[in-house]
């Protein structure tokens, strides 16, 4: 019979949630899976300072020990396909149930061609991420594009990850983004309703001109109007792959800097002027308001100053 495990709140555990310190210490047992840890709780296999605890909600307090007696067949059930890495993250809102994290520019949010480690996920492994159906992608709710910087929502649960999905379905998730563009609108607000895809003729753009269209609407409105620019507020109704960049040069107004869609070497930008600037929505556990707010990175204020001059 396996002996059990034990773990010695520290700090960083205090008036957390059990599951939450289990997942914590535990990485090589199984931590992928917060349902898992639940499940130890609720049939009776966790103590804490030697008293058994069924509830998922106990709080720990610093110094407390908890011993965990893990079920046949859960001792060497880690995330072997995904483990957590010392990625630098920088997290604005914390709670049990979600976090808002501020991505870097030029960080790939998940796994993929190219890209198997060092991503946005591996580094919030470590912060109890978790839901989906997609093993590579736990948390992910939404994304953005690896050389767009700012804010995303990630899941802590399952529960979690289905009612944020649900919460973008019915556009109850407000994801406003600062983008300045080449060239001058025609009005002070708008919206591009037209729907995109994959390009016909070239992969690795999506277009208007697509055999696969997608709905696909964008709010902008001009937040400062500049010589040979315009910083716009812009917001999303969808979600679709390079959306924001794709529905702005349609309308010739090509984000700055944006290699793809034909803004290149504006103002010596190496990437292209978008940042997710802000995430407002309902908690969906609480019902309380949420508004994170990430303010523009170095390289887009000084192109911003540099447009100004």
């Amino acid at each position: 019979m396996p002996e059990p495990r034990i773990v010695t709140a520290d700090r960083g555990d205090a008036r957390r949630r059990l599951d939450l310190v289990l997942r914590r210490h535990l990485t090589d047992v199984g931590a992928a899976s917060r349902t898992r840890v639940q499940r130890w709780i609720e049939d009776g296999q966790v103590t804490v300072n030697g008293t058994r605890v069924r509830r998922v909600a106990t709080r720990a307090a610093l110094g407390d020990v908890v011993a965990v007696m893990l079920p046949a067949g859960d001792e060497t059930t880690g995330r072997a396909a995904m483990a957590a890495e010392d990625v630098r993250l920088e997290i604005l809102y914390e709670d049990d149930d979600l976090l808002a994290v501020d991505k870097p520019a030029g960080l790939v949010v998940h796994p993929a061609p190219g890209h198997a480690k060092g991503t946005l996920v591996h580094g919030l492994l470590a912060h109890d991420v978790e839901g989906g159906d997609e093993p590579d992608r736990p948390g992910i709710v939404h994304r953005l594009d690896r050389d767009t910087s700012g804010l995303l929502v990630v899941a802590r649960s399952p529960e979690a990850h289905r009612r944020l999905q649900e919460l973008v379905r019915v556009r109850g998730l407000t994801r406003e983004y600062s983008a300045l563009v080449v060239g001058r609108p025609r009005s002070r607000k708008g919206t591009i309703d037209a729907p995109i895809g994959r390009d016909r003729n070239d992969a690795q753009r999506h277009s208007l001109d697509t055999d696969t269209p997608r709905e696909a609407v964008t709010h902008f409105e001009i937040d400062e109007l500049l010589r040979r620019h315009a910083l716009l507020r812009v917001t999303l109704e969808t979600g679709r792959t390079h959306q924001i960049r794709v529905h702005l040069a349609a309308i010739e107004l090509p984000v700055a800097g944006d290699r793809t869609y034909g803004a290149a070497g504006e103002l010596g930008l190496e990437r292209q002027f978008l940042h997710a600037a802000r995430l407002a929505f309902e908690h969906p556990f609480t019902g309380e308001h949420v508004d994170v707010r990430s303010p523009l990175p170095a390289d887009l204020e000084a192109a911003l100053a540099a447009a100004r001059g």
